[in-house]
């Protein structure tokens, strides 16, 4: 029998009863037997061996320091500007402007960065578990009208990340939106560096549909991520975000 890994489930064998009758084979009886695999179950050192080297490697990948944080990165739950948020939209505007330089802002929510970051160091680990999805940069080109859309979306969930855009919020609508300083003109398109979760129609997000132009960057949003801090770094930089109001609420 084979060896048994511990998984924590059940394992449901079946075992067959054949006869062979000339060169055709016919099942005769059926046999289930159920082996709880768990904690009663001993690892296997075989496997053990087998994987401990991937293991290791892994683990001191994710612990490999990259930056250093200056202050905590947070995102409290009821504040229209955040220090995390304006972290993560700055690196996704900063690094997707290498590719395209004309990308005139960017946007991200809340909901998708599942940690806070503490002040210290900065590990690969750390980013990974802030960005644990496999979303990747899209860069849209969107009319003014899809533009005020989406700053009505932001405003009517209370604020989200955003960088290279300025608003208000009163009474959950945009007030005094501006990009580049100035405000929308309906008359243009906007470049605007998202991911294609949020491109696709995640988190319920308004204005990204029916794009001008849609390009898909093929970067992964944590790599964005580790490529933003690793070049702060090599700058001599440590990371230093702060509020700015790029989003005030009355």
């Amino acid at each position: 029998m084979a060896r048994l890994i511990k998984l924590g489930f059940p394992l449901v064998c079946m075992a067959w009863s054949i006869i062979a009758c000339s060169k055709y084979l016919a099942p005769v009886k059926q046999q289930y037997i159920q082996y709880q695999v768990g904690d009663s179950v001993s690892a296997d050192s075989a496997y053990i061996r087998y994987y401990l080297p991937y293991k290791q490697q892994l683990e001191a990948e994710m612990d490999r320091v990259i930056g250093h944080l200056d202050v905590n990165l947070t995102k409290g739950d009821n504040a229209p500007e955040t220090l995390l948020g304006n972290f993560f939209a700055d690196a996704l505007l900063a690094e997707g402007r290498k590719s395209y330089p004309d990308a005139e802002f960017s946007f991200g929510t809340k909901g998708g960065l599942r940690i806070e970051l503490q002040r210290g160091d900065i590990t690969i680990g750390h980013l990974f578990e802030l960005m644990p999805f496999e979303n990747e940069l899209v860069l849209l080109e969107l009319s003014g009208q899809n533009v005020q859309q989406l700053a009505q979306f932001i405003a009517s969930t209370g604020g989200q990340p955003i960088s290279g855009i300025r608003m208000k919020i009163k009474d959950n609508q945009p007030v005094d939106v501006q990009i580049a300083g100035k405000p929308i003109d309906t008359s243009r398109t906007y470049k605007l560096l998202t991911y294609d979760y949020l491109a696709n129609g995640g988190d319920n997000s308004r204005g990204l549909e029916n794009p001008v132009n849609r390009i898909n960057l093929g970067k992964k949003v944590r790599e964005t991520l580790i490529d933003y801090v690793s070049q702060q770094t090599r700058e001599g930089k440590h990371i230093n975000t702060q509020l700015d109001g790029r989003i005030t609420r009355n």
